[in-house]
């Protein structure tokens, strides 16, 4: 599948998308979501905290494996309402060759809370 371009940004914009690293404290069954997926509660750091978020990614993932996972999610996009629950941030991942999520993670461990640049 073949992506069209987006139109091109510059760098003031790029510093407007607050893009952080958290590790997956929680991870829940969304069974009211329309296609499967799972609710992640992720520890962004002290300055930070707790944000929740659903993710479509139970195909190379499951609620066990998640847990402790470190992740890159968006967390300045305005609160989205999923269903009965409120999504607070965007985790950040690629599609595989079948379309399926894979979660975005640091080579290493560094501090929750991180940001990206």
């Amino acid at each position: 599948m073949k992506e069209s371009m987006t139109e091109e940004l510059t760098y003031d914009d790029f510093l407007k998308i607050d893009v952080r690293v958290g590790t997956i404290k929680e991870a829940k069954d969304f069974p009211e979501a329309r296609n499967p997926a799972f609710q992640l509660f992720i520890d962004f750091g002290k300055d930070i905290g707790m944000r929740k978020t659903s993710a479509q990614i139970t195909k190379h993932y499951t609620k066990e494996s998640l847990i402790g996972k470190q992740v890159a999610a968006v967390i300045n996009f305005p609160k989205k309402q999923i269903g009965p629950f409120m999504s607070e941030c965007l985790t950040l991942g690629f599609p595989d060759e079948n379309g399926d999520v894979v979660l975005i993670q640091p080579e290493r461990k560094i501090p929750n809370g991180g940001r990206l640049y």
